[in-house]
């Protein structure tokens, strides 16, 4: 039985590489990390789509607000607010967390070698957000290439993959991926405000925006909370 690992944090992108697995697989596992995110929500709801669909999920706990220096395990660091995209400001950003993503795959690696999975697929893009270190592709391999040093894959023949189908897409593309693929994301959150209702005025809610704008569609989580009367 082919198997797969997805990195789950129940956004846009991880939301389409479920489906992307989903359609590639035979059995999927969805890895979520509580880390002490200021946007805690996501794991909730990223909780709500595996259920519906019948995935097996497993929630993995690692404080990362131990480490801080990001606003978004940091609530002492304010959390950028933005009238327009326009403003948002080039460099770094403080909503980055070190090295959370080689931190992730670290724990989904060793998690993975115990359940025998050997690939693990993840929705880490650089067009729409080049400035974080830790979704580029040399990352990426990188990462891999450390996966089959430091595991038992060193010692067979079939080592680890990392796979991120969607590295070179934009954010609008990568939805009409996942449309195309069947995705809900009717329950995906992106606000770094942590709640389900969202600001519309962070960097990720500013960019999701403008995604469902370029895609010509709404937003399924915007029509659900309508739906609702949440909003």
């Amino acid at each position: 039985m082919i198997k797969g690992v997805v990195l789950f944090s129940g956004g846009i992108d991880s939301t389409t590489a479920l489906y992307w697995a989903l359609n590639q697989y035979h059995k999927v596992y969805a890895l979520t990390f509580d880390y002490g995110q200021r946007h805690w929500i996501e794991v909730i709801m990223a909780q709500k789509l595996t259920k519906k669909l019948n995935v097996f999920h497993k929630i993995l706990h690692v404080d990362l607000n131990q480490i801080g220096g990001s606003s978004l395990t940091d609530t002492r660091l304010p959390l950028p607010e933005y009238k327009n995209i326009k403003e948002i400001e080039q460099g770094q950003p403080s909503t980055y967390v070190p090295f959370r993503n080689g931190i992730f795959l670290s724990l989904a690696a060793a998690w993975a070698e115990v359940e025998e999975i050997k690939d693990i697929i993840c929705g880490f893009n650089i067009i729409d957000s080049p400035d974080y270190p830790d979704t580029r592709k040399d990352f990426v391999k990188a990462m891999e290439k450390a996966i089959n040093l430091g595991t038992n894959a060193s010692l067979s023949q079939k080592g680890f993959r990392i796979l991120s189908p969607f590295l070179n897409l934009k954010k609008s593309e990568i939805i009409k991926k996942g449309l195309s693929l069947g995705a809900d994301y009717s329950y995906s959150v992106s606000c770094y405000k942590g709640e389900e209702i969202p600001c519309q005025k962070c960097s990720s809610c500013l960019l999701r925006q403008k995604a469902w704008e370029e895609s010509g569609l709404a937003d399924p989580l915007i029509l659900r909370l309508e739906k609702e009367g949440k909003i």
